[in-house]
């Protein structure tokens, strides 16, 4: 498909409506809070619902841009079908992080204003990142993203495991993002040129760049800026204290739709500039790939703070993700697509699951806290034993299929022994997955959790539903990645 450059700013139309709603939502909060100073609660729940509605229309004008492949900003900013779907997801997770972080933020003296427009800021910086054709534009829309999360991880200020959360994230961050600009420049200095069109054109024209050592040292450096940003090993050491440490509605965003953004950015990084020299980094994602799904199914089993062994299990679904991406085909870009639109609505149903975790008030994060579950509420229980199911890989639950893709990619390229750890690994993992539906069925009934808050409870039965009935629908959302996928090459 052919990229249309258009003078004016419709591709980024959507990105320009929802800074424009970030702005005026600012402002809003500020007068407000100034006005009446004991109005937080409302103001924050006023803003919050304004947040999801903005991202809604957002999602609304990105829909608009289907279909089509547009540049704008001197080629700097694509849109183009893969960034179209990708960026629904982040929406949709984006929107529902907010959704399910209602009741907490109220009850935990976290109901600011500032939070949802955070999120939404941080969305903006995803959205960037996606449609990014250029290094710059992909190092801005980074940081953008970055700054806002870095905040919201020490949200809760009177709280030290928060504040070392948001300290942690914040100096490995600017290590991880220190390493990335400077294999741009890298590249840059090299072949002068940051924009991925003029960058594929160089390589596929060969003249000594596609085996220059500086051109490998580049992409290695921009390998783990992006490994960091996936949470991929070795990069991943913050992920289990930021996870734990961080404010559980804050955790599931972190978990879900920063994830998206990020693994977009990799797949199109990887395959727009550098597909021509698929040889240099391949080996380097294979490596990448099997250390997180190896670490996540081994490092997962000994945890029992459930926020980080959802933190350990990340880390072995951004590998299993990297196995589609590895592959270096248009299946693997399929594959990832699909996998990522998975753990999405999976990782979503998780956390509304653990959001509900709460008993005279307190929110609960010990797995063994889940003991006798079924006991007192048959229908979480269910969920969350459906979601366990799907996120393990067992058919015909939808996670099942994110795997089978990537790993049929993988074998199509011959990278048979990346399948097979792949699979081993996931049967690994499963036994964590498993232990939670143990002690959900089995283990002796703990004391009945609080009422369930509707929102929570909508988004926990609807992702259990997505994984339970993937598989009508299937069809339809692989031909909609298959298009995706198809638009990068």
């Amino acid at each position: 498909m052919k990229i249309a450059e258009v003078p004016n700013l419709v591709p980024a139309l959507p990105e320009l409506f929802l800074a424009a709603m970030a702005m005026a939502l600012l402002m809003f909060g500020v007068f407000q809070k100034a006005a009446q100073a004991d109005q937080d609660v409302k103001t924050c729940r006023f803003v919050s619902y304004l947040s999801v509605l903005a991202l809604v229309l957002a999602g609304v004008l990105v829909s608009t841009l289907a279909g089509k492949k547009l540049a704008t900003f001197s080629g700097m900013f694509i849109s183009d079908p893969f960034a179209v779907f990708c960026k629904i997801l982040v929406l949709t997770g984006s929107a529902l992080a907010i959704v399910i972080s209602r009741g907490y933020v109220e009850r935990h003296n976290m109901a600011r204003f500032e939070y949802p427009i955070l999120i939404v800021f941080a969305t903006l910086g995803m959205m960037l990142m996606i449609s990014a054709n250029d290094l710059i534009a992909l190092y801005l829309g980074l940081e953008l993203q970055s700054l806002a999360l870095y905040v919201l991880a020490a949200l809760r200020r009177d709280d030290i495991r928060s504040s070392e959360a948001g300290l942690k994230y914040f100096v490995l961050g600017a290590v991880a993002s220190g390493m990335l600009l400077y294999g741009a420049s890298l590249i840059y200095g090299f072949t002068g040129t940051t924009n991925f069109v003029k960058l594929a054109e160089l390589f596929h024209a060969g003249g000594g760049h596609a085996t220059s050592v500086g051109i490998v040292f580049g992409i290695v450096f921009i390998l783990a800026g992006l490994a960091f940003k996936v949470s991929a090993v070795p990069f991943h050491m913050w992920t289990p204290d930021v996870y734990e440490g961080a404010p559980t509605p804050v955790t599931a965003f972190f978990a879900a739709a920063p994830k998206i953004a990020a693994m977009a950015l990799f797949t199109r990084v990887m395959i727009s500039p550098f597909a021509a020299v698929v040889h240099d980094w391949q080996q380097i994602l294979v490596f990448v790939s099997i250390a997180s799904m190896v670490l996540g199914a081994f490092a997962a089993i000994g945890q029992n703070n459930i926020k980080r062994l959802l933190a350990y299990s990340s880390i072995g679904h951004m590998g299993f993700a990297l196995v589609g991406l590895a592959s270096g085909s248009q299946e693997g870009a399929q594959g990832v697509i699909v996998y990522m639109m998975i753990y999405l609505i999976s990782t979503l149903g998780v956390f509304a699951c653990v959001l509900a975790m709460r008993r005279k008030g307190q929110h609960l994060e010990q797995v063994s806290d889940l003991a006798g579950l079924a006991h007192n509420n048959k229908g979480l229980a269910f969920v969350f034993a459906m979601l366990m199911f799907s996120l393990a890989g067992i058919p015909p639950l939808a996670g099942f299929f994110g795997k089978y893709f990537v790993f049929l990619a993988a074998v199509k390229s011959g990278l048979y022994a990346l399948a097979i750890i792949g699979v081993v690994a996931s049967v690994v993992g499963a036994y964590y997955y498993l232990r939670i539906v143990k002690i959900i069925y089995f283990d002796e009934p703990a004391e009945k959790f609080d009422a369930l808050d509707g929102e929570v409870k909508w988004v926990a039965y609807a992702s259990g539903a997505f994984a339970l009935l993937f598989v009508g629908f299937a069809n339809y959302l692989v031909n909609l990645a298959e298009a995706a996928a198809k638009s990068l090459y």
